[in-house]
Order: structure tokens, then C-alpha cells, then sequence
């Protein structure tokens, strides 16, 4: 458990970094636009966020002796290539509200959004040509767009029933979901993010090889736990405080979310056909959401998974004792026990 007091300081943490690091954002996004389309650039990143991908890199980047101000640029890129995956998840699933607000495509439509998620393309790659070692920071940005976008695509192929006309999702389903399975597809769509946050900070500090070892396998594991804590949230969370609608993982008729796929490795026949019959309706409503999670609510689901999401924060805590120990360490021994008990 982290107390009151350090969960204070670790928001406010976050919101230090995430004052100079909007700075370079806003400069990244408004460069190279019309004046009337500043605010469409803006919109989505506006929206807020923890802004957990560029604290990640500064502060692992100032744990292993990096100066501050040499990784804000990076840190801005991260933050952008977030937001431009989370435009286009929200196309994908549909998702009207994100943060509380409407998604970028709801706010201004589905062209709109997408020319939106061209333009921080496009400020991605002016980021970073402006970065110290170019070439081996594109490459790991290069691998992290790839990856989320490969795990996004068996995020898909795990849903039920939906975009029937889209052929290679109708005969490549699955239907099947096993723990490794979810497993590789949360280290892809998420985990691997923020390994490559890590990543980057050590490189940037000019950390020795066994401790950039050590700073990827810590940020894997807080990318493993922060997508558990997640699912956990979208079926047992309140969306005043998670910023989205509970329950979206139903109504998306995902098999991907842990806590899912923990009940129905518990539920008995009966139920569990219940189940698979509400993510194959075609219209999935707020009454069949209740039902699954009342459903869910029958097992030791919740549970499992909050244990579930204990050992890789175990794990990441072992990861950083191998690290120097000094106060940015300390910071973030506080922020993987903060990303385990948030609300949000």
C-alpha cells in the first residue's frame, strides 16, 4: 500500500513533468498549421492523461545521471505517439468518451480524426529528427508503433462478433483465449511502450548495457500491471473517475480483458454460455453490461486479477533495487505502487 502523503507527491510528480513536457507538445503539434486548425491539433492531447509514457523517460533518464532538459523533446514524442493510438483505438472501437470528454472523432467527426492522427504522425517524425542519436531513437519509436499496432490487431481478432464485413477479422477470430495469449497480446498493445519509455531514458543517459537490460525488463512489468489494473477498472471501476464507460470491454465483446478471461475459467457451463451469448448480441446494452459483471461477480475474478497484477509489480520492485538508488528510484518504487491502487 502507498500512503496518502506519497501518493500526493507521486501526482505531483506527474504534473511537474507534465508542464515542461506539454511546452514541447504544443510547440511538436501547432508547428506547420493553419491557425484555424491549431485547435483541432490540440484537442486530443487537451483532453488530459497522466502522462505516464513521458515521466517514465525522464525520470528513468534522470535515475541512471541524465540532465532533465535533454530528454523533454523524446518525452513529448512519446506522449503524441500515445495520443495517436488512442485516436485511432477509439475509431476502431467506436468509444464515444475518453477522459470524460468526447473522442476526437465524436468532437469532429471521423475525416476530421483522422487527418488529426496524420498530423501527429507527421510530429512524431519532426521530433525526432531534432533528438541526440536519431537513428537509434527512431528505431525504437519505430518498434513501439508496431508493436501496439500489431497487438491492437489481436486485441480485434479477440472480439466476439462486430465488424462482420471486415473479412480477415471474420476468419481469423478467437474464440480461444488463453492466459499466455492475453499475456502476449497486453506485452504488445501496452507493456512494451512503456519498456521502450525505459529504454530510451537509459539510452539517453548513456546507461551501460546491463542496466538498460534492467530498465526494459522494469518497464515491461509496469506495462504488464498497468493493463491488468485497467481491465480491472473497465469492469469494476466508476466512470466519473476512470473517464470511460464501464463495462466497454463487454460491449466491445473482448475476450482480452483478464478479468474475463479469469471468470470464464470459472463459471460453470451454464453461466459461461450466458456469457458468450451477451458478446454476441448485436446489440449489446447497459442491462446485458450488468448482467455479465453480475456474472463475472460470481467468481474470484477480481481478485485474481489484483493478485495477478502484485506480482509484476513485485517483479518491476525487484528490477529497480538492481538500479541505482537514489531519489528518482525512490519515485518510481512510488509510482508502480500508485499505477497498482489507481482509480483512474
Amino acid at each position: 500500500m502507498i500512503s496518502q502523503k506519497k501518493r500526493k507527491k507521486v501526482k505531483k510528480n506527474l504534473q511537474d513533468i507534465a508542464k515542461k513536457v506539454n511546452i514541447e507538445i504544443d510547440s511538436l503539434l501547432t508547428s506547420y498549421v493553419e491557425k484555424r486548425n491549431k485547435k483541432l491539433v490540440r484537442y486530443q492531447i487537451n483532453t488530459g492523461g497522466k502522462r505516464l509514457r513521458p515521466a517514465l523517460v525522464v525520470m528513468t533518464h534522470q535515475m541512471m545521471g541524465g540532465e532533465k532538459k535533454k530528454i523533454i523533446r523524446i518525452a513529448a514524442a512519446l506522449e503524441i505517439i500515445h495520443n495517436y493510438t488512442l485516436i485511432i483505438d477509439d475509431i476502431i472501437d467506436n468509444g464515444e468518451i475518453r477522459r470524460g470528454q468526447p473522442t476526437t472523432w465524436k468532437k469532429f467527426g471521423l475525416s476530421i480524426a483522422q487527418c488529426i492522427g496524420v498530423h501527429y504522425a507527421g510530429s512524431i517524425v519532426e521530433a525526432i529528427a531534432d533528438c541526440p542519436n536519431p537513428k537509434r531513437v527512431a528505431k525504437i519509436f519505430s518498434k513501439t508503433t508496431k508493436s501496439i499496432a500489431d497487438g491492437e490487431i489481436q486485441d480485434i481478432l479477440f472480439e466476439q462478433s462486430g465488424k462482420e464485413g471486415e473479412s480477415f477479422v471474420k476468419e481469423n477470430r478467437s474464440n480461444h483465449i488463453t492466459k499466455y495469449k492475453c499475456l502476449k497480446m497486453i506485452k504488445k498493445k501496452t507493456a512494451f511502450f512503456l519498456q521502450n519509455c525505459c529504454e530510451l531514458g537509459g539510452i539517453c543517459a548513456e546507461a551501460d548495457p546491463k542496466e538498460i537490460k534492467d530498465l526494459k525488463s522494469f518497464g515491461l512489468d509496469l506495462g504488464i500491471l498497468f493493463q491488468i489494473k485497467d481491465d480491472i477498472l473497465d469492469i469494476f471501476g466508476t466512470e466519473k473517475k476512470f473517464g470511460k464507460k464501464i463495462g466497454k470491454d463487454i460491449k466491445e465483446r473482448k475476450l482480452g480483458n483478464i478479468v474475463i478471461l479469469f471468470a470464464l475459467q470459472k463459471l460453470n457451463n451454464k453461466d459461461k454460455e450466458k456469457f458468450h451469448k451477451i458478446l454476441e448480441k448485436k446489440e449489446i446494452k447497459d442491462k446485458d453490461i450488468k448482467k455479465a459483471v453480475s456474472l463475472i461477480n460470481k467468481t474470484n475474478a477480481k481478485e485474481r486479477a489484483q493478485n495477478f497484477g502484485k506480482k509484476y509489480l513485485n517483479k518491476a520492485l525487484k528490477k529497480l533495487k538492481k538500479l541505482p538508488q537514489n531519489k528518482e528510484n525512490k519515485k518510481l518504487k512510488n509510482l508502480s505502487f500508485f499505477i497498482l491502487e489507481r482509480e483512474k
